[in-house]
């Protein structure tokens, strides 16, 4: 019984299909280990980046210039009775800030890149310089029903939001109508604002007041605005090639080329959720920031990562190929021979992330799908001693990787390439086994 049973597990193609299967499954294993070692590379490459960008400054989001005008309300104030149960009520004056947002805001200027370097590791920082100007309106709190006596005209300040401080380069001199403020650091209120600059700039007589200022200021990986302006246009320039444009507003106009890129944003009021005026802190801000991303063309570990995901079809096309020439050629391939082919395939994608890192992803991916390539095709030729069955198994993991290539190139198209490539294969599969007969031996074939 044990010896039929060992004579049909060798001879069964049913069988064989069965261990193979298994057997593929569980190199999925190593497979999903290097799929860990990507990622926790991607999040050493990350920390890098944090580390120089704090050194340097960090991503900034530039929010204002915004009016910030305190007034006086007078609150009561609850308190309980030291060891009693009752309440006792007092009247107590708190200061408050309204906020105004310019009717006009203009901002224009350029940002230079450069790439640092840590161990193996690349981080994009740059020095941004802008010109703001534009203006602001008197402001009108008559729509509050505060009395004159309220509002603290005299502590009227100009604020301008900056997220990372470290960044400012030059003293901020702020020009407002006729006259001329330095920036202070800090803010009055945290209404809107979490930090930057700002100078008093005392009563506003005028109907119509400008402002106009420079700016300039370090950051890294991606430069950000607040559109606080009733009408804000941005224009901005770099000589960095692979912008990435990110927020809530895409640009209006923007021009791309090996040189670098143009881009301006033309953002009205109506197309914010925020308006142009309002008490202490109701309305966020933060929703309607848009920008640029200084950023690789190649990220290496997402494509790496997603090249791992077809792990199973690369194992599966090539082990197909190699169980067709068993049949075919009446050559037995031991599961240990198939599980050193898994391993080869597996290996693969170490290959690949190791050397991307040091020498890109186009010549890592060619270096590493050649010496497996070769690999593989020069253990069949020793297996099945047919250079027939060893130009098709070479000829298929050439497709495959060509496949993998185009598709980690095509990030839009890729499921749906993914998806025409994997009905193929199906339908190819279905074609060369359709003679096989799937209850007879190794050695039959209809």
């Amino acid at each position: 019984m044990a010896g039929d049973f060992k004579t049909w597990a060798k001879e069964s193609i049913t069988f064989k299909f069965i261990v193979i299967a298994i057997l593929t499954l569980l190199l999925l294993i190593p497979a999903s280990m290097i799929e860990s070692i990507i990622y926790e590379r991607e999040m050493t490459r990350d920390k890098v980046i944090r580390d120089v960008s704090s050194k340097w400054a960090n991503e900034q989001l530039l929010t204002g210039p915004i009016l910030s005008i305190p007034y006086l309300v007078t609150q009561t104030i609850k308190e309980k009775d030291d060891g009693k149960n009752t309440y006792k009520e007092r009247k107590e004056v708190v200061k408050k800030y309204a906020h105004f947002l310019p009717s006009e805001l203009s901002i224009e200027g350029s940002a230079s890149p450069e790439v640092r370097y840590r161990s193996i590791y690349e981080v994009v920082v740059y020095s941004s310089k802008l010109k703001l100007s534009g203006v602001f309106q008197k402001p009108d709190f008559s729509v509050w029903k505060l009395t004159e006596s309220q509002i603290l005209y005299d502590e009227t300040t100009l604020c301008f939001g900056i997220t990372d401080m470290r960044g400012i380069n030059k003293l901020i001199n702020f020009r407002f109508n006729d006259s001329a403020y330095e920036a202070s650091p800090g803010i009055p209120s945290r209404d809107v604002l979490s930090s930057g600059v700002s100078a008093m700039i005392g009563n506003i007589n005028n109907a119509v007041n400008t402002f106009e200022f420079t700016l300039d200021v370090n950051g890294s990986q991606s430069l950000n605005f607040i559109p606080v302006g009733k009408e804000t246009t941005v224009k901005l320039s770099s000589n960095w090639k692979d912008p990435s444009f990110s927020g809530a507003f895409l640009p209006d106009e923007r021009t791309v080329s090996k040189d670098g890129f143009e881009a301006s944003w033309n953002i009205l009021a109506l197309n914010r959720t925020y308006p142009q005026q309002w008490l202490e802190n109701q309305y966020p801000v933060i929703n309607s920031k848009f920008g640029v991303d200084l950023i690789f063309a190649v990220d290496l570990y997402q494509k790496s990562e997603r090249s791992v995901k077809y792990a199973i079809i690369f194992l599966s096309l090539t082990f197909l190929i190699f169980i067709l020439s068993e049949i075919t050629q009446k050559k037995r391939v031991h599961p240990i021979q198939y599980f050193l082919i898994g391993l080869a395939l597996c290996v693969f994608y170490s290959l690949l992330i190791s050397l991307a890192e040091h020498i890109g992803l186009d010549w890592a991916f060619l270096i590493a799908s050649g010496a497996v390539i070769g690999l593989i095709s020069a253990y069949s030729a020793q297996i099945f001693r047919n250079m027939k069955v060893t130009l098709l198994v070479s000829l298929e993991l050439v497709l495959l990787y060509v496949f993998l290539y185009t598709i980690l190139q095509m990030e839009a198209y890729s499921l749906l390439i993914g998806s025409i490539g994997l009905f193929a294969v199906i339908a190819l599969t279905m074609f060369l086994s359709r003679k096989i007969n799937w209850y007879g031996s190794m050695d039959q074939e209809d």
